[in-house]
């Protein structure tokens, strides 16, 4: 009776040791699973960000191409686009995150979490850096269309480089997103770079249409 008793304690020490290994795995897979939602939600902001900037930068500068063919035109209105949307971009982030930051410090205070405050601020999201993060990533996606046009000469060559390397990185964002979202791959780019295809179109069509007219001037 005494070697049956043992062995029931062993089984059930066992068991408990068991049960203690498989709750620390699942923990560890619980932070795991945490830290790549939270990187992975930073990278598609960042990857539309980018987006943002190729698409609205280029835009712009096919619609001043429209009726005006010199290339410095052309630089001068993407860089203008660049830097206006960068900011554009950061105050927005900044206001918004802000907001949040201002909210969940509230919430820590109505909680009476004293003795826990310093460790719940850190895990707060920074406006300054999602600000910087979002002005960053807008500047990269605008200078795309910045770098394809500013070494050539010809009028005409300059809108297919314009548009062909804008096409290649819509292409190269719409895939990456669809990768973090886990979307298809093919469906996803394709939307991308023919949502980027009417915007371009539809800003050169309109603003040309405009010039035509001589309604700017």
């Amino acid at each position: 009776m005494a070697s049956i008793t043992n062995i029931q304690e062993l089984s059930k020490d066992h068991d408990i040791e068991k049960q203690s290994n498989n709750m620390e795995v699942e923990q560890n897979l619980e932070v795991l699973i945490v830290d790549y939602s939270k990187r992975a939600q930073w990278l598609r902001a960042a990857v539309l960000g980018a987006n943002d900037g190729l698409l609205s930068t280029s835009s712009l500068m096919m619609g001043i191409g429209a009726i005006h063919q010199d290339s410095k035109s052309m630089i001068l209105t993407g860089i203008a686009g660049l830097v206006a949307g960068a900011c554009s971009m950061a105050i927005g982030e900044f206001v918004s995150v802000y907001s949040q930051y201002d909210i969940e410090m509230s919430q820590i205070k109505r909680e009476n979490a004293i003795e826990l405050f310093e460790e719940k601020k850190k895990k707060l999201p920074s406006p300054v850096q999602a600000a910087g993060a979002s002005a960053f990533a807008f500047a990269i996606g605008a200078i795309v269309p910045l770098l394809g046009a500013a070494f050539v000469k010809d009028y005409h060559v300059r809108l297919g480089v314009v548009v062909g390397v804008v096409s290649l990185a819509l292409l190269g964002f719409g895939g990456l997103s669809a990768y973090l979202g886990k979307a298809p791959f093919v469906k996803s780019s394709l939307r991308v770079l023919i949502g980027g295809w009417l915007a371009m179109g539809i800003t050169f069509g309109f603003t040309k249409l405009v010039g035509v007219t001589g309604l700017y001037g």
